[in-house]
C-alpha cells in the first residue's frame, strides 16, 4: 500500500513542494513536466403546461384516501434513509477523533475533547420551505392536485460523535471523473485536509477518472496537506479527469485488491450513477468499503441540489462572454453578438448568465421550444431588434433548437449524445436571413465553452467546494455510503445518489427564475 507524506503542520519547503509537482507529472504523465413520471399535455403557447406529481416513486397515491400524506412520508423517509455500512455489518461505533478542540499532553500526544459541535443523526433539514397555495402559482411543485403542504425531511451533513472506522486503517482514495470543472481542486484539498484532521495517514489520488482503476501504466498518487496545500491555487484537476471507465466489477476488484476503505467520488450525473454501481457491488461483495460522492458540474443539472460546485463560476466566466459579444455587437453597424454557453440537459448557465450580464436580448434554453423563422420566429425578432436598437445580443444553450438541427447519432466515452453545433446553425441562418431580406448584419459568434469550465472557483465556488469537501468525509466515517453531500434549500445535507440520479434537473419554464429571465432580455414567445 502506498503511504502518504507525513508532515508536521502546513508548511513545505520549496525544494520538497517541487519535488512533490514533478512527482505528481511523473505519476499522471510519465514525465516530470428514475423512474419518475411526467405530465403530458397538449402543445399550448401560454401558460407552459403545469406538472403535479400526483406519484412518490415507489407507492402509488390515492388522494381520496384520508391517510395519503402518512403513506407519502413513510415512502419519503424510506426512499431518503441513508444506505450505511451497518446495514451488512454488525459493527459497534468506536468515539470520534475529529474534534477543533485538541490540546498537548506532556508526552506530545493529541487529547481530544468532546464539543458540541457535532450533528446529530436524527437532524433533519427541510427539503422545500414554499408553501404552494394552487398549481397555478408560478413554479409550484406539487405532491396532489390540491398542492397540499407534506413536510419532506432530509438528512443533515457534518461531523457524528461516532465513527464506524479506525482512521490510522483506513486508506481512502479520490477520484475526479468526466469533464473538468472550477474547485475539482478545492474539493480534493479539503477532503484531504478533513482527512488528516481524523488521523488519516494513507491517502491517494486515482489519476484520470475511474480509467485509473484499470489501465496499465497508471498508478495511484499519494496524498498530503502539503502536496495539496496550493492546489486551489489553479484550475482543472490536480488528479486529472477523463471520461467512461471498465465495468463496475473491474473497478470494484481494483479497490479490493487496493484495499481501500474510502472512496470519494468527484462528478457530474453520469459519475454519480458509477458510484451509485460501486457502491452497490461493494455492498454485494459484502466489502466494508465507503463510498460518498460529491456533485460536480457547471450545468447546475443534478437534481434536488440548490447548486453543484462550478456552477457559480461557470456562470461568472461566460457571464464575461456575453459582455464582450455586448460590446462587438454595440461597437459595429447592425451588430448581432451570439453566444453559445454549455448545457447539456438544461439551461441553467445560459438563463443565469444573461441575467448577471443583463445585456442580453434573446435568451434560448432546451426548456422552451423555439422557432427561427416565420412570424414567430426568432429572425424576425432580431430584425425588430436591429430596427429599433441597431445591435443586439443572443444567447443560447448547447442543447437548445436540437429539433432544428439533423441528429449525429454519435456519443462520448460517458454514452452522452454528441449535440449538433446549434451555435454555429444560427449564425449560419442569422447572416442568410438578414442577405436574403437585404439587411447589413455584422454576426460575431463567440463560444467559450472551455473556457468557463477550465477556471479556478471564485469565492463563492470555494467556500461551496470547503464545505462538500469537508462534509463529504464526516459522511464516510459516519458509516454512510451510496451518498452524495450537498446543499439543499440552502442548508448542507447528505442524499442518497439513487434519488438525484433518475433524470437530469431542468429549468422549469413556469418558474420565477425563467420569468425574471423573460422579465431582462423583453423577448416574446418564440413558439
Amino acid at each position: 500500500m502506498a503511504a502518504a507524506f507525513k508532515t508536521s503542520g502546513g508548511f513545505c519547503s520549496t525544494k520538497q513542494h517541487q519535488w512533490q509537482l514533478s512527482t505528481r507529472d511523473q505519476i499522471l504523465h510519465g514525465s516530470s513536466h428514475s423512474n419518475v413520471k411526467q405530465c403530458k399535455s397538449k402543445k399550448i403557447k401560454k401558460p407552459f403546461p403545469l406538472c403535479v406529481k400526483a406519484t412518490s416513486s415507489k407507492v402509488e397515491l390515492d388522494f381520496n384516501d384520508p391517510s395519503w400524506k402518512q403513506e407519502f412520508q413513510e415512502d419519503w423517509e424510506d426512499r431518503f434513509n441513508l444506505p450505511s455500512i451497518t446495514d451488512i455489518y454488525d459493527l459497534k461505533p468506536r468515539p470520534t477523533t475529529f474534534s477543533l478542540k485538541k490540546n498537548r499532553t506532556p508526552t506530545g500526544d493529541e487529547n481530544v475533547d468532546m464539543w458540541n459541535g457535532y450533528v446529530n443523526n436524527a437532524d433533519r433539514a427541510l427539503l422545500k420551505v414554499i408553501k404552494y397555495s394552487s398549481p397555478t402559482s408560478a413554479g409550484a411543485e406539487c405532491i396532489d392536485p390540491d398542492c397540499s403542504w407534506v413536510e419532506q425531511w432530509v438528512h443533515r451533513a457534518g461531523p457524528r460523535k461516532e465513527i464506524y472506522f479506525e482512521p490510522e486503517e483506513v486508506k481512502a482514495a479520490i477520484v475526479t471523473c468526466g469533464g473538468l470543472c472550477p474547485g475539482l481542486n478545492d474539493v480534493i484539498r479539503q477532503i484531504v485536509f478533513t482527512l488528516e484532521t481524523y488521523g488519516v495517514k494513507n491517502i491517494v489520488g486515482i489519476p484520470f477518472g475511474y480509467r485509473g482503476f484499470f489501465e496499465k501504466g497508471l498508478k495511484e498518487m499519494p496524498l498530503s496537506r502539503c502536496l495539496v496545500e496550493n492546489i486551489n491555487l489553479n484550475g482543472g484537476s490536480f488528479l486529472g479527469v477523463s471520461r467512461g471507465g471498465a465495468k463496475t466489477s473491474e473497478i470494484v476488484d481494483s479497490i479490493q485488491a487496493r484495499r481501500i476503505d474510502m472512496l470519494f467520488v468527484l462528478g457530474g450525473n453520469g459519475t454519480h450513477a458509477g458510484a451509485n454501481a460501486i457502491h452497490e457491488e461493494c455492498r454485494k461483495r459484502k466489502l466494508k468499503v465507503s463510498v460518498v460522492a460529491v456533485p460536480k458540474t457547471i450545468d447546475n443539472d443534478i437534481l434536488l441540489m440548490d447548486k453543484t460546485f462550478g456552477f457559480d463560476t461557470a456562470v461568472e466566466e461566460a457571464q464575461r462572454a456575453i459582455n464582450s459579444a455586448y460590446i462587438e455587437a454595440r461597437s459595429a453597424y447592425h451588430g448581432i453578438g451570439l453566444v453559445k454557453l454549455m448545457g447539456r440537459s438544461s439551461g441553467f448557465i445560459a438563463m443565469h448568465a444573461s441575467l448577471s450580464s443583463g445585456q442580453v436580448n434573446v435568451c434560448l434554453i432546451p426548456e422552451v421550444p423555439f422557432t427561427l423563422d416565420g412570424e414567430f420566429g426568432v429572425l424576425r425578432h432580431l430584425e425588430h431588434l436591429l430596427k429599433t436598437k441597431g445591435f443586439c445580443v443572443v444567447c443560447v444553450a448547447e442543447a437548445a433548437g436540437q429539433d432544428l438541427l439533423q441528429k449525429s447519432g454519435a456519443t462520448d466515452a460517458s454514452g452522452n449524445v454528441i449535440f449538433s453545433d446549434i451555435g454555429v446553425h444560427m449564425q449560419q441562418k442569422i447572416k442568410m436571413h438578414f442577405k436574403d431580406i437585404g439587411v447589413p448584419a455584422d454576426v460575431k459568434y463567440i463560444d467559450p465553452t472551455y473556457m468557463v469550465r477550465a477556471c479556478r472557483a471564485n469565492a463563492s465556488d470555494a467556500i461551496l467546494c470547503t464545505v462538500l469537501g469537508q462534509n463529504a468525509v464526516h459522511g464516510a466515517f459516519a458509516g454512510f455510503s451510496g451518498i452524495t453531500s450537498c446543499i439543499c434549500n440552502t442548508h448542507y445535507v447528505y442524499l442518497p445518489i439513487t434519488e438525484v440520479i433518475k433524470a437530469p434537473k431542468r429549468v422549469n419554464p413556469n418558474s420565477r427564475m425563467w420569468h425574471r429571465c423573460l422579465t431582462s432580455t423583453g423577448q416574446p414567445d418564440f413558439h
